[in-house]
């Protein structure tokens, strides 16, 4: 049975693992094939990217718990939507 299409919201669920390294080869590939066709989505990991690479010198010391709760919160909010 062949894998279903991924998604552009698919994608952002599972972007950070994929730049980690962290996703396995099945859903690696899917990812992959997914950026091929999606120029939206290529931006989105490109910029995702950038920002990891700009934040992750700051230690997590520096960053206020009310602006991770903050996060959080919108986070939790956007995949609600999503379920819907």
């Amino acid at each position: 049975m062949p894998t279903p299409r991924m998604t552009c919201r698919d994608l952002v669920e599972i972007a950070t693992d994929y730049l980690d390294g962290a996703l396995d080869p099945d859903e690696r590939a899917r990812l992959d094939r997914h950026l091929q066709t999606c120029p939206g989505c290529r931006n989105y990991l490109a910029q995702l990217a950038r920002v990891v690479e700009l934040t992750g010198t700051f230690p997590k010391d520096d960053v206020d718990p009310a602006v991770v709760a903050a996060l959080a919160s919108v986070f939790r909010a956007w995949r609600e939507e999503g379920s819907v």
